[in-house]
C-alpha cells in the first residue's frame, strides 16, 4: 500500500511539510521509497494501534488516524521485519503501539495540553508531572520523528502466553521510571527493555533516552520531512 502526496516547503528550520491529498494507494513522488502497512510486509506482527482508538493519554481517537493499520517507509518496515524474524528464535515477537504519525496528531498533542485534566487519565500517564511540562521534559515534541515514518513504538510479547513482557511502566507512561536506564524498575524489567533496545540496534534502530519502546531507523530516508497524510 502506498500513498499520493502533495509537497510543499515551509521555511521553518527547512523542514518539508507532506500533505494528504489524496486517500488513494500511491507512490510519494520523487522518490524509491513508499510508506506500506507493516501488517502486509511482516508475518505475525501484533498491532495495538492506541491513537486509532481512545485507550492513550489523550482520552480520544487522535487526528490523522481513520484506521488501525500501522505505516512506515519501506525502509523501516523491512529493517523491524529483520527484528521479528530474530525475536521469532527466541519465541517472542513485537508488538507496535505506533509508527508513522500524521503532523496533524502532533499538533493536536500541543492543543491537548491545554485542556483541562482528565484525572483518569493523569493518573495513568504522567501522575508525576503537569501537561506544561512534557514538552520540557521532551516527552511531547513540535516536530516528531515519528511524522517522518521511520520511527516506531512497540514492545515484546510472548507468544506462547501472548503477554507482554515486563516493561517495568506501561506505554506512553510519561515519568523518569519510563527511561530506558531507571534503576527504579526491577533487574528483570532493565532485562527485558535492553533485550528490546539490544534487538532493535541490531537492525539499525536508535533508541530514545525518555522511553524505552521508542525508536528510530538510523539511516531513515526522509530525515528532514513533516509528513501529514491520513492514515486510512
Amino acid at each position: 500500500m502506498k500513498f499520493t502526496v502533495n509537497v510543499k516547503t515551509t521555511a521553518k528550520r527547512g523542514t518539508t511539510i507532506i500533505a494528504n491529498a489524496s486517500a488513494k494507494p500511491a507512490r510519494l513522488p520523487g522518490t524509491a521509497h513508499d510508506f506500506v502497512v507493516l501488517e502486509d510486509v511482516i508475518p505475525g506482527l501484533l498491532v495495538d494501534a492506541r491513537y486509532a482508538g481512545t485507550d492513550n493519554f489523550t482520552g480520544q481517537v487522535v487526528p490523522g488516524y481513520q484506521s488501525s493499520r500501522l505505516l512506515l517507509t519501506r525502509q523501516s518496515a523491512l529493517a523491524l521485519s529483520g527484528v521479528q524474524q530474530t525475536l521469532a528464535v527466541a519465541g517472542l515477537a513485537c508488538k507496535v503501539f505506533d509508527a508513522y504519525r500524521p503532523q496533524r496528531a502532533v499538533d493536536f498533542f500541543i492543543h491537548w495540553t491545554q485542556l483541562q485534566d482528565r484525572a483518569d487519565l493523569k493518573r495513568d500517564y504522567y501522575p508525576e508531572l503537569e501537561k506544561t511540562e512534557l514538552f520540557k521534559l521532551g516527552y511531547l515534541v513540535r516536530q516528531s520523528s515519528h511524522s517522518r515514518g521511520s520511527t516506531v513504538d512497540l514492545t515484546l510479547v510472548d507468544c506462547i502466553s501472548g503477554t507482554e513482557l515486563d516493561m517495568g511502566t506501561p506505554f506512553d507512561f510519561f515519568d523518569v521510571r519510563s527511561r530506558p536506564d531507571n534503576l527504579e524498575v526491577t533487574m528483570q524489567q532493565r532485562a527485558n527493555r535492553m533485550l528490546l533496545r539490544t534487538v532493535m540496534g541490531e537492525h539499525g534502530f536508535l533508541p530514545l533516552a525518555e522511553e524505552w519502546w521508542h525508536f528510530t531507523l538510523q539511516n531513515e530516508p526522509y530525515p528532514d520531512s513533516a509528513f501529514d497524510f491520513l492514515v486510512t
